[in-house]
């Protein structure tokens, strides 16, 4: 490739860092996500109506499609996200709202701020994940309890750290919930990177060696996201894939993984309801 279309990183002291400077983690933001919900509003003649009390982000957008395929999903009439759509599903007489495709960090949360200003009170996510450490033949979950934090968008909520931890007793329930439905589930340390075309052998031996059991685009952030505004948060890792290192790779299940995915958002969603320390 010609030279002039590689970018070059200019030169700066060796203690600049952009996204650890200017941080007062104690101070609220000028830009809040009620200001955004209520101009979408304006301009889209939305009622206000609360999203449902739990909710589930759906980076890989496979339980959307396949919700909406079968009839089971309706779309939100008061979801007012300008970069999102909210559908509802019922579990067990109760509406759960789910967005699908916000993919990574700063989309995640960007959603997350939304849905608790909108009356949200319990956050699943559950997002494909890549394998680092085997713990069984892919695909398998894993309520992830920590996350190693190699994006942008946690030391904006958060002071710099290597790792961001869950709520453990909300992973606790999680996971007991999980495995009283008799799925398989472990728990364990993720890596959250906002690249995951630059997963160097370097970078997975290094987070291997933090004892990451997968790779992910999500949880950290979402984890900074609810210690710093006390909102719970679930995240999960649905491991389905060895990074493309073998031939038939990617292989999530049955209906593209949501049969599975669905499973554990309703044992944890009943467990977590059921809870009222939680929700």
């Amino acid at each position: 490739m010609n030279d002039r279309f590689i970018g070059r990183g200019r030169a700066a002291s060796s203690t600049a860092c952009p996204i650890v400077e200017n941080k007062n983690y104690g101070a609220p933001s000028v830009f809040e996500p009620q200001a955004l919900l209520r101009e979408a509003r304006r301009q889209k003649g939305l009622p206000v109506i609360d999203a449902p009390a739990v909710c589930v982000l759906d980076p890989d957008g496979d339980t959307v499609r396949h919700l909406r395929r079968t009839g089971a999903a309706r779309p939100s009439r008061g979801w007012a996200c300008y970069h999102t759509e909210m559908f509802e599903f019922d579990l067990e007489g109760r509406a759960v709202g789910i967005v699908g495709c916000a993919v990574g960090a700063p989309f995640a949360v960007l959603a997350a701020e939304q849905l608790f200003a909108s009356g949200c009170r319990l956050l699943i996510s559950i997002t494909s994940a890549g394998q680092i450490i085997h713990s069984g033949p892919p695909p398998y979950f894993i309520a992830i309890d920590r996350a190693l934090r190699d994006e942008g968008t946690s030391y904006h909520y958060l002071r710099p750290s290597e790792f961001v931890d869950a709520n453990t007793e909300l992973v606790s329930l999680a996971e007991e919930s999980v495995r009283a439905a008799g799925l398989t589930i472990h728990r364990g340390a993720t890596w959250t990177t906002d690249a995951p075309f630059r997963e160097t052998a370097d970078a997975i031996a290094a987070a291997r060696a933090h004892g990451a059991l997968a790779v992910e685009m999500e949880a950290a952030a979402l984890y900074a996201f609810s210690a710093a505004r006390n909102v719970p948060v679930i995240c999960y890792a649905h491991v389905t894939n060895t990074m493309g290192q073998v031939h038939g790779d990617f292989e999530k299940g049955e209906a593209d993984g949501s049969a599975s995915a669905l499973e554990v958002i309703a044992a944890t969603a009943m467990a977590c309801l059921r809870d009222p320390t939680v929700t």
